[in-house]
């Protein structure tokens, strides 16, 4: 049966998606400095609420105050933030779109400063980027409140009207810290073989089913692989995937690398067939359906033609496609791309100067100007929430100012994907 970007989707959990393309998440930093919402949080997603998707999902809502990614972040422990979070959620309950939380924990990519506690993480292994802690080693009770904290706040999530929740496993925050055999150097329960590092990850997803009703949706947010030597395999990616499906996620979402290996930004490296399809991950997707059964699966990153995503989801590699960055530029692209009145997206190339010439061969420079493309990104979604027009023209310098007075010292590690 042919599909087409407009079919509807119905996930595990008995909910329908009403069309095949998703926001992925995109950190907002629009939370207050106590963790919860703001007005302008709400009116940048009143704005993706008349956009036309089929899922949207909301970036990092961390589950412990103490550890947090960036200044804004929002989190949810418990329901101190309840009035807040229902509102919130309230803009997309007429229209049709479902709304997602994605709950994460930082691990060793906290920022401490914000957290004003050390970062903690299943080993006492630094991350190798500019300006990382050495983290503290969880112990074993610990870990158990940990699972419990993703569990509190998928609850809090239902509680507020949210319509389900994505545990983050991917970009080298805590889950992937548990998979990957370099961050995780432990040899009890919780490490030592692929089986017990992806306990962690299994626990936190049976902890958060216990938690929520049944036709609350439950998906994830997992790495193909990490990209490094030594580090969290394809191979192993797909044991989680089958390990996933046995516990009946409703979705989950394919996307790849940490930011020590960011492969979605920076040059474009990928093979020329790669390129072609654009996705960054569509083949490992396609090499893992087997693996998830009756689980859908979303691939997001690279996306740039509505021919291309017609063509993952109509080969049956995908199910649903992701959209990140296009929907900080353009809110109400999916519904363009489902009715077919827009055929590609068009996205300027944000960069100090990396790639040309003599400074191109600086991968100091590749860095930056990843981290200056996400932190553009953000300038459109802060405009968004502050009632205005995204500014497609905005020069790579004003986004290095705003950056620097939004995260400080980190402002040009591009950890906030």
């Amino acid at each position: 049966m042919t599909v087409d970007l407009a079919d509807p989707l119905v996930l595990p959990c008995g909910r329908t998606l009403p069309n095949r393309l998703m926001k992925s998440a995109l950190s907002e930093s629009l939370g207050t400095s106590a963790g919860a919402p703001t007005r302008r949080l709400e009116r940048l997603y009143d704005a993706w609420a008349g956009g036309g998707w089929g899922l949207v999902v909301t970036g990092n809502v961390m589950v412990d105050l103490r550890q947090r990614g960036e200044p804004g972040n929002v989190v949810v422990s418990d329901e101190r933030h309840l009035d807040a979070l229902t509102r919130w959620a309230g803009g997309f309950r007429a229209s049709g779109t479902p709304l997602w939380m994605q709950v994460n924990h930082p691990g060793r990519q906290a920022n401490a400063l914000v957290g004003r506690a050390r970062p903690v993480a299943p080993s006492a292994v630094a991350a190798n980027v500019p300006v990382a802690t050495r983290p503290r080693e969880l112990g074993d009770a610990e870990i158990r409140a940990t699972v419990e904290r993703y569990a509190a706040t998928a609850a809090v999530a239902e509680a507020a009207g949210f319509d389900g929740v994505q545990v983050h496993a991917a970009h080298g925050y805590l889950v992937t810290q548990f998979l990957s055999p370099l961050a995780n150097r432990r040899t009890d329960a919780w490490g030592g073989d692929p089986e017990r590092r992806r306990r962690f990850l299994l626990e936190v997803v049976r902890a958060v089913r216990a938690r929520v009703s049944p036709g609350f949706a439950v998906g994830i947010k997992l790495n193909s692989a990490d990209f490094q030597r030594g580090g969290f395999t394809e191979s192993e990616s797909r044991d989680v995937v089958a390990a996933l499906a046995a516990e009946r996620v409703d979705l989950i979402e394919i996307s790849g690398g940490t930011y020590e290996a960011p492969v979605m930004f920076g040059p474009d490296t990928r093979r020329a067939s790669t390129r072609e399809r654009e996705a960054y991950f569509l083949e490992y997707a396609s090499s893992v359906r087997a693996a998830a059964g009756d689980v859908p699966l979303a691939v997001t990153g690279g996306f740039r033609s509505r021919a291309a995503m017609l063509g993952a989801v109509t080969s049956g590699d995908c199910d649903v496609v992701g959209l990140g960055r296009p929907a900080s530029a353009y809110p109400h692209v999916a519904g363009e791309l489902v009715a077919g009145t827009r055929e590609r997206i068009d996205l300027p190339t944000v960069r100090v100067g990396a790639g040309r010439g003599l400074v191109g061969r600086v991968t100091t420079l590749h860095t930056l100007d990843s981290a200056l493309d996400l932190s553009w990104h953000t300038d459109q979604l802060h405009r968004i929430g502050a009632g205005k027009a995204p500014d497609l023209a905005r020069p790579w310098w004003r986004t290095a100012v705003s950056a620097a007075l939004r995260n400080g010292p980190g402002a040009f590690v591009p950890n906030r994907g």
